[in-house]
Formats: C-alpha cells, sequence, structure tokens
C-alpha cells in the first residue's frame, strides 16, 4: 500500500513538471506560471516608441 502511495505522488509530481516545463515553452506571452506576475514586453510599441524618437 506504501509502494502504491508513493508511485502515485512520484508520478503527479512528474506530471506537475513536464506541465510547467510545456507551459514554459507554449507561452505565448508573459511566463509559464500564468499568475499575472510577470509583466509582458510588447517589442512592437517599443519599436514604434523608437522610431517616433528617431
Amino acid at each position: 500500500m506504501q509502494q502504491l502511495l508513493i508511485i502515485l505522488l512520484f508520478t503527479v509530481a512528474i506530471a506537475y513538471l513536464a506541465r510547467l516545463v510545456y507551459r514554459h515553452f507554449k507561452a505565448d506571452q508573459g511566463c509559464a506560471k500564468g499568475c499575472g506576475a510577470c509583466s509582458t514586453i510588447d517589442l512592437k510599441k517599443i519599436q514604434e516608441q523608437i522610431q517616433e524618437k528617431a
């Protein structure tokens, strides 16, 4: 019974880590956590601002 519980916990942990890695590489904006704490960088807006100053 204990081994089954440990295997289950290990499987859940691996699935969680795999999901984090997948979301990190799949993320279109921001970071993989999805909590909104990370600011997104709008490269088009920055480029427009640089062109306006030039």
